[in-house]
């Protein structure tokens, strides 16, 4: 048995980034997935992206080329997902509403795959808040701090309430820290 490579944060890459760098072992190719933001219209996303938070320029400090993926085309069995992610060696998940990106990981078969890849040790599984919660057994509790009926065009109604199970623990981001979610966090 093989321990899975995983790095979780709270927010963003956080200040262990050589932690992220030493799981990737010299690969430079990440995929990033924002669907946890797709409640968003997209003047505010890419208000957010330009002036909140750029995944893209954050893995570019280190030298990381990395690529957009968005889990809606690949919803409804279009069984190309796996052939995608074999082309890199991390896939970072970030933030947002955890219930709308765990239902984009069903939808897409992101879920299956990225279970098997990591099993195979084959891509490392980061991501930050919504993208750390999707990686424990339930998002039970999590409900507190994001909205299980909040969803976005072709996105099925029904909240998913199983995470990944990638973990065998539950992650609250933001819990006594500075960002503004945190006071939903003591709940």
């Amino acid at each position: 048995y093989r321990a899975m490579r995983l790095y979780l944060s709270s927010y963003r890459i956080g200040e262990c980034a050589h932690q992220l760098l030493a799981l990737l072992g010299g690969k430079k190719r990440a995929c990033i997935i924002s669907n946890a933001l797709d409640f968003l219209p997209d003047d505010k996303r890419q208000e957010y992206t330009a002036d909140v938070y750029d995944p893209k320029q954050e893995f570019a400090a280190p030298g990381i080329a990395a690529d957009e993926l968005d889990l809606r085309a690949h919803f409804y069995g279009q069984n190309s997902l796996g052939i995608v992610l074999h082309n890199y060696d991390l896939i970072w998940v970030t933030g947002g509403n955890a219930f709308l990106l765990m239902r984009a990981m069903v939808q897409s078969g992101f879920d299956v795959v990225i279970r098997m890849m990591l099993a195979e040790d084959a891509i490392v599984y980061g991501g930050f808040s919504a993208g750390a919660v999707v990686a424990t057994p339930t998002l039970r509790g999590i409900d507190t701090m994001d909205d299980p009926t909040q969803i976005a065009d072709g996105y099925s109604t029904a909240p998913v309430w199983d995470g990944l199970g990638l973990v065998d623990f539950s992650i609250v981001p933001h819990f006594r820290s500075d960002h503004p979610e945190a006071p939903l966090a003591e709940n």
